[in-house]
């Protein structure tokens, strides 16, 4: 029987976005670059299984970009592209792939078309990739001036994910090793393999540069055309106590705030907006204040409940807004952790999330220093 495993390569730094993070865990329309591929991946009915071949360093930042998706444990990559792709093939060794497909995670937008047509080609070839005819005219360079007008014709842009018979691919790579080859596609033509060329895809581009992240964004948003609103407020009075629990900080303070659970007036509101613009209820539904469960529990948990909510229909979260009303504690002094600690939480760009903070002049229950209340509104796009 034909066993076919993908193999998608995330060992690189990738810090040419200019992020402090690997491009392949930067969040991309609120979903980890690298998750995009993988998903896709796992999905094709024709896929057994699939890997990552990842940095050790970046374990935790895996876990959280792959979490709840069916695949085989990473394994760790090496210096250069090649290497990692050879240390992913050699560890494939032992489940006996037929095939197997190599992704780079920087191209997200890989779609089960591109991955039939390599799967048919596999049948008449010991190596098969996607791939673009060149369409602009074709220039050498001389540093800043034209050397020559090259011919276009029979000239194609390589894509990934590119297939290969395994015992080939794999052989091949372990007798070249070390050969600085520039794809894997050049790593069979050397060994003598055939490969073929199958149309691929505009949309499989490489995000390398921040052009590239912005066109990738751009993308993601273009096919989530309902966009939604939602609005929250929240309200928990004062009590004993030496702290309270703000937007998942916890902040010094004289008195508490009482509540079934951590009473954190901001994640409250914010995720009732949330679960508001899915129309999806409200945070008593999804988690009743009778249910002794609940008790103590920290907020963040039922606001990553409502962004798991999101993520379930296809969706994003395109902007959050918080507003904290009270006399004190000052907002001020922790408005930059706190921001940071929802983006956090609902994996966004801390661009994409507002914290704020106003009293009512000593008017009314917040006024009088009695309780605090927090308003939020949350911004939704949907498939359309």
């Amino acid at each position: 029987m034909e066993l076919t495993i993908a193999l998608v390569v995330a060992a690189g730094r990738g810090l040419r976005l200019g992020g402090i993070l690997p491009k392949q865990y930067l969040s991309l329309g609120g979903k980890p670059l690298l998750r995009y591929a993988t998903e896709t991946l796992s999905r094709h009915p024709g896929i057994a299984a699939v890997r990552v071949v990842y940095h050790p360093d970046d374990h935790d930042l895996y876990a959280q970009a792959t979490a709840g998706l069916d695949l085989l444990p990473p394994v760790a990559g090496g210096a250069a592209r090649q290497d990692s792709v050879r240390l992913g093939l050699q560890s494939l060794a032992d489940l006996k792939p037929t095939r197997v497909l190599i992704h780079d995670a920087a191209r997200p937008f890989l779609d089960h078309a591109t991955i039939d047509r390599i799967i048919v080609a596999l049948d008449e070839a010991p190596g098969a990739i996607p791939a673009l005819p060149i369409r602009d005219t074709v220039k050498r360079g001389d540093g800043t001036t034209i050397a020559a007008t090259l011919d276009r014709t029979n000239l194609w842009r390589a894509l990934t994910p590119q297939g290969f018979h395994f015992n080939a691919i794999l052989d091949a790579h372990q007798k070249l090793a070390g050969e600085d080859l520039p794809d894997d596609a050049a790593v069979a033509e050397r060994a003598g393999l055939n490969v073929k060329l199958v149309v691929g895809s505009e949309d499989n581009f490489k995000v390398t540069e921040p052009a590239d992240f912005a066109r990738a964004e751009r993308l993601v948003f273009a096919a989530l055309g309902d966009i939604r609103t939602g609005q929250g407020l929240d309200v928990h009075a004062f009590g004993p106590g030496d702290h309270i629990w703000l937007c998942g900080i916890k902040v010094p303070h004289d008195k508490g705030l009482v509540g079934h659970s951590d009473a954190d007036v901001g994640l409250h509101a914010l995720t009732d907006a949330i679960l508001g613009a899915l129309g999806a209820g409200d945070i008593g539904m999804h988690f009743p204040p009778s249910d002794p469960k609940w008790r103590g529990a920290p907020s963040h948990l039922f606001l990553r409940h409502a962004a798991d909510l999101v993520t379930k229909a296809n969706g994003r979260i395109a902007h959050v807004d918080v507003t904290i009303v009270c006399e004190a504690p000052r907002v001020g002094p922790h408005r930059n952790a706190m921001v940071a600690r929802i983006a956090e939480i609902l994996n966004l760009d801390a661009s994409r999330v507002s914290v704020k903070a106003t009293t009512t002049e000593q008017l009314g229950f917040t006024g009088r220093s009695e309780g605090m209340a927090a308003q939020a509104i949350a911004t939704l796009r949907l498939p359309g």
